[in-house]
């Protein structure tokens, strides 16, 4: 059940055991009821209007409105025997006006005893919103007090409303017409303000908040971090080509191993501060500390000479790096790397203050960063605000301000009352939006992403040891069953590592077939023997108690099937996941994914297998396979370099360290006044090449 809604139903609860002590006190009209706050006149008399959520209500002349902390209002007929209040609550994907007031009138009715149903059916306001509505007459357990009560819900995007009505049977019956036109007088608008910020200045999301405060940080995310925020010395644009950022230029040495950065003069931190070298310079030994626990910077900050040295303990401060003066930093890396720049724009790389991180350890809430967007507000679980850097030393953003909903709802219902402005779509919701009918399917951006799922089997743990093992696992594995069944026929089946459109992905390449019989054959020649030789195996995926992700049950109940194998599956608290397993905390499997970083095959196949490699989680190590991506490292010939990593991508397909699963896809939805917006595979701060235009009030 959605969490809003349990805390709504002890709301109501409450609510009801409150109210029928109030229609045991004679109506008071000259002093207000010590138990709430005293009715107020409204200033536009009979019209209650709420702009957050940009609705409307009418209510009957001579009642009187009341504002509530917890519900949106009350009404309250002119002898108060009736009292009605709306409420608000978030929806979930399944929600239909019927299972909505099924579960309200349950959270109502605990306290309740001799409950007769006097209407139980659906409705629809006049405005065109479907809704139910419940009445129903009940004696409260306590006093035997009769109360008819009514629950008239309306749904709208993703959102529900409900009026909660109640009174003596007499009085609500004086009063039935007017609760009537009460209840079905919502009317939705466009949200003129949300608390307080012009709705058209503002860019609308939603979004998630994690409580590991560790990836909030640039030297610790394991994401793709807030580039709203912050930034560092190149970046990508919405085509994907590298463009300077904090660096206006740079030069390359002859022999490719020296790098010359060029700050901008203009570029400044939040609190106005300029931006130095030496700025540079400590982000990336903060993040190379040992202390600092950063399970990124070998892999994007590796390169260069002394990280490796500073992370090991053995060194205070990069070898590689040189302050020339405080807009010039030399870089100095071990080996000519092409792929060196596009590492760069990972967060590892980005600046961050000192005097701000070294504020306290919630220093990340109140980041002072040099990116777009400035964090100005952050209410946990409800929204973070960020506004527009006018400063930004490539320019103010065309967007005043960002507003990312934490929690709100379903992106799609959000989307279609205009409460959000763009959203990706969930794979029970792609059907829908691919039907060139709908309504929607004209906001609609797909792409394929820069990315492969797959399941780590961890060879240092039995039996995935034995590569007869590994390969028996992935051959009683069907993709395209798994694809239709877990994810909706959303994706494309991964036979591979590469994903389409990554330089190097090769669509002649020989997978593992789906085969049970050789499978079972496989297994059978490891030295287990066969099944019952196997030791317990545990599969570890992130999630919350018991649940088993639909993803991770199919994959179990084919190995069952074809291998007669019992997989255990264990949760681990998401927000917490990526730091368990990358200390080696996991079962013999863990499911897990790689989205590119930037476009180049090494950001695959050097990055997530070669030995003791920081992402390698799964500790496999090829000799053989080392060596040739250590020679596809500093090939300078593209086509060389591509048929090496093409190379090393069939060596780890036959080899088997990891079951490959899907190639995902993109489903993006984008208000027609969002101007500007290019689906990219690869996270960007797209929002600063964004404008909005709105059509005329």
């Amino acid at each position: 059940m959605h969490p809003r809604k349990v805390s709504l139903f002890l709301l109501l609860t409450a609510f009801l055991m409150f109210a029928c002590q109030w229609t045991d006190v004679a109506p008071v009209s000259t002093q207000a009821s010590p138990t709430r706050p005293s009715a107020t006149p409204t200033p536009n008399p009979f019209v209650y209007r709420n702009e957050e959520y940009g609705l409307s209500v009418t209510y009957p002349a001579g009642w009187k409105t009341e504002a509530d902390e917890e519900a949106l209002s009350w009404f309250i007929s002119p002898d108060e025997k009736v009292m009605a209040v709306l409420y608000a609550f978030s929806l979930e994907a399944d929600d239909t006006p019927e299972t909505v007031a099924k579960d309200l009138f349950s959270g109502v009715s605990g306290e309740l005893h001799e409950i007769s149903i006097l209407q139980d059916e659906a409705m629809q306001t006049p405005a065109g919103d479907a809704g139910w509505r419940t009445v129903f007459t009940a004696r409260r357990n306590s006093d035997r007090l009769l109360l008819k009560v009514s629950i008239t819900t309306v749904l709208h995007g993703a959102n529900g409303f409900m009026f909660l009505v109640f009174g003596e049977p007499d009085a609500y019956e004086q009063y039935a017409r007017e609760i009537q036109s009460l209840t079905t007088s919502l009317v939705f608008t466009e949200a003129l303000t949300l608390d307080s910020i012009p709705r058209r200045e503002s860019l609308v999301l939603l979004g998630s908040e994690s409580t590991n405060p560790r990836e909030y940080d640039p030297a610790t995310t394991h994401g793709s971090g807030d580039k709203r925020v912050f930034s560092g010395l190149v970046s990508f644009d919405p085509h994907l080509n590298l463009v300077p950022d904090l660096a206006e230029r740079w030069e390359v040495s002859e022999d490719g191993t020296v790098y010359t950065f060029y700050l901008r003069e203009n570029a400044r931190f939040h609190d106005g501060r300029p931006v130095t070298a030496q700025d540079v310079v400590y982000s990336w030994e903060r993040a190379a500390r040992p202390e600092t626990e950063s399970d990124t910077v070998l892999t994007y900050l590796g390169d260069i000479v002394g990280v490796q040295d500073v992370k090991e303990g053995k060194a205070e401060h990069i070898a590689g790096l040189e302050v020339i003066d405080d807009h010039t930093l030399r870089v100095t890396i071990d080996a000519p790397k092409p792929y060196f720049l596009l590492k760069l724009t990972y967060p590892t790389a980005f600046v961050v203050d000192r005097a701000n991180v070294e504020s306290g350890p919630d220093w990340y809430r109140h980041p002072n960063g040099t990116g777009p967007y400035k964090l100005v507000e952050w209410k946990r679980f409800e929204r973070m605000v960020y506004e527009r850097n006018e400063d930004f030393y490539l320019g103010p953003p065309a967007i005043r301000y960002i507003i990312v909903q934490l929690y709100s709802g379903v992106g799609i219902r959000l989307y279609e009352t205009g409460e959000i402005d763009i959203t990706s779509v969930y794979s029970y919701f792609v059907p829908r939006v691919t039907d060139p009918d709908d309504p929607l399917h004209a906001d609609l951006i797909t792409g394929v992403d820069l990315c492969t799922g797959y399941v780590v089997f961890d060879v240092s743990q039995p039996p995935f040891d034995d590569v007869n093992v590994r390969r028996a696992f992935t051959m009683a594995f069907d993709r395209q069953k798994y694809l239709d069944v877990a994810l909706r026929g959303v994706g494309l089946p991964a036979k591979g590592l590469y994903p389409p459109g990554l330089p190097g992905y090769n669509p002649d390449l020989e997978g593992l077939p789906y085969d049970p019989a050789r499978a079972r054959e496989l297994l059978a020649e490891s030295k287990y023997g066969g099944p019952a030789g196997l030791p317990p195996i545990v599969f570890t995926n992130g999630g919350i108690g018991t649940d088993v992700d639909a993803s991770v049950a199919a994959l179990a109940e084919m190995w069952e099937q074809n291998l007669g194998v019992t997989i255990t599956i264990e949760n681990l608290e998401p927000d917490r996941y990526y730091d368990e397993i990358y200390a080696g905390n996991h079962g013999q499997l863990f499911q897990a994914g790689w989205c590119a970083d930037y476009p180049d095959p090494e950001n695959f196949a050097d990055v997530l297998f070669h030995t003791g490699s920081p992402q390698n989680n799964g500790n496999y190590s090829n000799p053989e396979l080392d060596a040739l991506l250590e020679q596809a490292r500093t090939e300078r010939d593209v086509n060389a370099r591509i048929a090496l990593y093409q190379q090393a991508e069939q060596m780890i397909v036959n080899d088997a360290p990891v079951l490959f699963t899907v190639h995902y896809l993109s489903h993006v939805l984008v208000k027609p006044y969002v101007k500007g917006y290019v689906w990219t595979p690869i996270d960007i701060p797209i929002e600063r090449y964004l404008w909005l235009e709105w059509d005329t009030p």
